[in-house]
């Protein structure tokens, strides 16, 4: 009972391969390999063999697999695409030891990598979709009340540091003060400008001395930004624009990745409603979720097998799946507790 399903398969990979009777040996068993001197390799060695603990996780990911795509059907075409992405941009990198990388990191081929890039994108949909559910709706509101805010239309200027890599440490101190001392002057600038005047000053100002050229000479306009929605670089300068009014600037210098900064608040729309904002709320909340709970990236993937009634059959395997459970949910605590000794 027990080799029924691998049998059944080798059986039918056998026949739809030559099309003859599938050999067997002086045992019975229908042979996979023949060899003279019975060296051959039947059905029932080949089984034995795939049960270790490398082709075990073979198969949890074949049930994950089998399970998603029926899940998730609307979501196969994304995966693929994510795949093929993430595929091109590893051969590129690694170019011609591109082998030699995925072996060292437990890949046969770039098949095999690709099969593992594809199981696990849907696993990450099913883990968030788990901690989506685990998200109670008085919470979707506090987050919608006390984190979603209107767009912001900003302008900034940007003084870098005229930095090189052979300068000196005192050489580099001396251009990082330059430049903060460049913003420092510009804000005294706007200082003294009348407050309906400030904006026509703040592009006058973007244009003649802004290190940012992809906008300086539009007054250093950025457009209409919301929280998180540039490069993390900005994160800083974004927080501070916040914290102003519209035809405000910052009266202090910020400091980013990119350099110094003065920004100027221009204008402010209306924040989106909740159900506009529902999805990407969801999101965020179910990121914190599994960040304190990690423990659910097994427990989501358990829920599904269990939804599908998946049951192994073979009581060797199921007992090296139960151990294989319980070694997944030791490593995630081990990992919690050490996170934990850190902080």
């Amino acid at each position: 009972m027990k080799k029924k399903i691998i049998v059944l398969a080798l059986s039918v990979l056998l026949i739809s391969g030559c099309g003859s009777k599938i050999p067997t040996l002086s045992n019975g068993d229908e042979a996979v390999v023949t060899l003279k001197d019975d060296l051959s390799i039947s059905a029932n060695d080949l089984y034995e063999a795939l049960k270790n603990d490398y082709s075990l996780q073979v198969l949890v990911n074949l049930i994950d697999q089998r399970i998603l795509e029926k899940e998730y059907a609307d979501h196969i075409d994304e995966a693929k695409e994510y795949v093929e992405t993430t595929a091109n941009q590893i051969e590129q990198y690694f170019g011609d030891s591109l082998e030699t990388q995925l072996v060292q990191a437990g890949f046969p081929s770039l098949d095999a990598y690709k099969q593992y890039i594809y199981v696990s994108y849907l696993q990450q949909i099913a883990i968030e979709d788990y901690c989506k559910g685990k998200i109670a709706e008085k919470d979707v509101k506090k987050y919608y009340e006390n984190e979603v805010v209107g767009d912001i239309k900003i302008s900034h200027i940007l003084i870098t540091p005229e930095v090189t890599d052979d300068m000196t440490d005192e050489e580099k101190e001396a251009a990082e003060k330059e430049a903060k001392e460049k913003v420092e002057s510009i804000i005294a600038e706007l200082k003294k400008t009348d407050k309906d005047k400030v904006a026509d000053k703040f592009a006058e100002l973007a244009k003649e001395h802004s290190m940012d050229d992809s906008n300086k000479d539009n007054g250093g306009s950025l457009g209409f930004v919301n929280k998180g929605t540039l490069s993390s670089y900005y994160d800083e300068l974004v927080n501070e624009a916040y914290k102003l009014k519209d035809g405000e600037y910052s009266t202090k210098v910020i400091t980013t990745q990119l350099g110094y900064h003065v920004v100027l608040r221009v204008e402010t729309k209306e924040k989106a409603s909740l159900e506009d904002v529902r999805d990407s709320i969801l999101e965020d909340l179910a990121a914190d979720y599994l960040k304190d709970n990690q423990m659910a990236q097994l427990d989501a993937l358990r829920e599904l097998r269990k939804k599908y009634d998946m049951e192994i059959v073979d009581s060797e395997i199921q007992e090296k799946y139960t151990v294989y459970i319980q070694n997944q949910i030791t490593s995630i605590q081990n990992q919690i507790n050490s996170a934990n000794e850190e902080e």
